[in-house]
């Protein structure tokens, strides 16, 4: 009986043992730069960071780079990328493709709540210049570092969206000195104007000699209400969303770099 056991037992460790290696095997991680873009350090930065925040917010962010589309559209790829790879439910993802030089965030789950369609064009301006310059690092960890941003602002109940983005740093000094400067060449145009008109004006002696000549007098005025036009519009969605080829939800938005 205790050898059946053992045996028993045995078997169980075995068939753990061969199915750990499957998992790691199956296993994708949340950087994938298939386009060889980072070096191995910022690779290691990279995904500690991606690693970090998906693990503190319960959702995976996801960052991976290609060099040819297969024939997909960007939106395709990376939905695609997504559904086939094993991550989590909750989720988004940045792809960079270096064919076309496009970038598109696909979104899945609480991902497409806390991802609206203008916070995808706001997350885009921020980081598609450091693209177009080719410091794929630090476009990246903006992409990371806003994204935490933006959940944790969505798990307060008002996620980012046309109403309430993100606003920069109000520089108080430089602000002040364009406005200063703005200021004086407007009033310096403005009075420059003034003066040129005022060269043909001669002084008058009495106050009637201003009185132009058969000028309007008006005794009495009266104001009537004829009509109202009221035009209303349909409130947009925040997000929308697309079924793809795995027949799952997503959202998402992209452009050119």
């Amino acid at each position: 009986m205790k050898k059946r056991i053992f045996a028993a037992v045995l078997a169980l460790v075995l068939c753990l043992c061969m199915a750990i290696p499957a998992l790691a095997a199956n296993f994708v991680p949340r950087l994938v730069d298939n386009a060889d873009l980072l070096t191995a350090s910022e690779e290691a930065v990279l995904l500690s960071k991606l690693d970090e925040i998906s693990t503190r917010q319960g959702m995976d962010v996801v960052v991976v780079t290609t060099d040819t589309l297969e024939g997909k559209s960007p939106r395709a790829y990376a939905d695609d990328f997504y559904d086939f790879n094993g991550y989590a439910y909750d989720g988004v993802l940045l792809l960079v493709s270096m064919e076309d030089r496009d970038w598109w965030i696909s979104t899945r789950g609480y991902g497409i709540t806390a991802f609206t369609d203008a916070g995808i064009d706001y997350l885009g301006e921020q980081f598609t210049p450091e693209l177009s310059d080719e410091n794929y690092a630090r476009a990246f960890e903006i992409f990371a570092e806003k994204s935490d941003e933006f959940i944790t602002q969505a798990r307060s109940g008002d996620p980012f969206d046309k109403h309430n983005l993100p606003k920069e740093p109000f520089n108080v000094v430089l602000n002040l000195i364009v406005a200063l400067v703005i200021g004086l060449v407007v009033a310096l145009i403005a009075t420059g104007i003034m003066r040129g008109k005022l060269k043909s004006v001669q002084a008058k002696h009495q106050a009637a000699d201003y009185v132009r000549s058969g000028s309007m007098n008006v005794t009495q005025a009266r104001e009537f209400f004829l009509y109202r036009n009221v035009t209303r519009t349909p409130k947009p969605k925040s997000s929308s969303t697309h079924t793809s080829s795995s027949g799952r939800s997503h959202g998402g938005g992209g452009g050119k770099f």
